[in-house]
């Protein structure tokens, strides 16, 4: 309970410096972007039903373009303040240009701050993922972010949990990166969830792939994925990264867009001043589409991360580089009317309503 007090309090300050233009609370803005946090945390800790999440905004927002959207999920034992330093994405994000979306899982729901990818419901796109996903939606609708350019990553759970949120909210992401995860539907209990971990999922690629909610306006087939994984990681058996692999080229078969094989690369060994990974493509059209690194001698770490944080090895390559390298190659194809705020509008918005709620 003291340690949601003081976040909320910090927040609390940074909301009225920021919105009311106190000097006394106003933080010290820096050139190379600043995280934006919802008020009220402490009240999104205490109800079960809500979601805490911060928001990365680099430099770049004060342009009047849209900017791309990447929604990063911590693993266990994390939060959106580690993974954020420990990957160093806000950093990258000053680099290139995007927003940065960290939702953040309660205690209450998992003791160990992990995402529920296993849970049944959400494995429907129900809860938590659904919760997710409305957060991603709010965002869209608040700021200036090229709904065409939104991508999703996690690490671990948070990995996972991409898994679900590509396969039953495709059509929110144009990519999706996988570092040290599971497979959409690689378990549906806890006890199953450990064995998966520990000797990769006994689901089958073929089942798995099939889409469970055909007719919803949301599922999609098939994301392009990047999938990244240590061969020395003793917590998530690399095996998994397999099954991510195998269940994307079955779900390739399936999308509706462009229902065909992906046709594989001969894998090759890349090699760094960092740790040698080794990499393999899948191409459909002479795009790829779907990519698989191993990084040899990484355990359960993000490659290239900020070692003062958990689960993070500094060796390389660096995982966050190669993600957005990836990601950054896909735009999805516009299909309903954009929910996302045009950029006009959010700069008026702030201009003569600076008390309005933004996240």
């Amino acid at each position: 309970m003291r340690r949601f007090i003081k976040r909320w309090t910090t927040d609390a300050r940074a909301y009225l410096g920021d919105r009311l233009n106190f000097p006394l609370l106003r933080r010290a803005r820096r050139k190379e972007g600043r995280f934006h946090t919802p008020p009220l945390t402490l009240a999104s800790h205490l109800l079960h039903s809500v979601r805490a999440y911060r928001l990365y905004l680099p430099a770049a927002v004060s342009s009047p373009n849209v900017l791309p959207l990447l929604v990063m999920l911590h693993g266990c034992k994390q939060n959106a303040l580690v993974f954020a330093a420990g990957t160093r994405m806000n950093q990258l994000a000053d680099r290139h240009g995007f927003i940065v979306l960290y939702p953040e899982q309660s205690h209450h729901a998992n003791s160990f701050g992990c995402w529920n990818w296993f849970d049944p419901a959400v494995l429907k796109g129900s809860g938590e993922a659904e919760m997710i996903a409305k957060i991603v939606c709010k965002v869209m609708k608040r700021y200036p972010v090229d709904r065409t350019r939104v991508y999703i990553a996690g690490m671990s759970a948070g990995g996972a949990m991409a898994s679900v949120l590509a396969n039953c909210y495709g059509t929110l992401f144009a990519a999706c990166a996988v570092h040290s995860g599971l497979m959409y539907r690689a378990a549906s209990s806890p006890s199953a969830a450990v064995a998966a971990m520990r000797t990769g999922s006994s689901s089958s690629a073929q089942e798995t792939a099939r889409p469970t909610t055909p007719t919803s306006r949301l599922a999609a087939a098939f994301v392009p994925t990047l999938v990244i994984h240590g061969d020395r990681d003793e917590t998530v058996n690399p095996l998994n990264a397999e099954r991510i692999i195998e269940q994307n080229r079955r779900l390739a078969e399936y999308d509706r867009m462009a229902p065909q094989p992906l046709i594989e690369t001969a894998e090759r060994r890349v090699a760094s001043s960092h740790r040698a990974y080794q990499l393999r493509d899948y191409a459909r059209d002479g795009r790829i589409v779907l990519r698989k690194i191993i990084i040899e001698g990484l355990g359960h770490a993000w490659s290239g991360g900020d070692e003062r944080h958990p689960f993070n090895d500094s060796q390389g390559p660096d995982a966050s580089q190669l993600i957005w390298d990836f990601l950054s190659e896909f735009r999805r194809k516009p299909g309903e009317k954009s929910t996302a705020m045009h950029p006009q509008r959010f700069f008026l918005s702030r201009m003569w309503n600076p008390l309005r709620r933004r996240s």
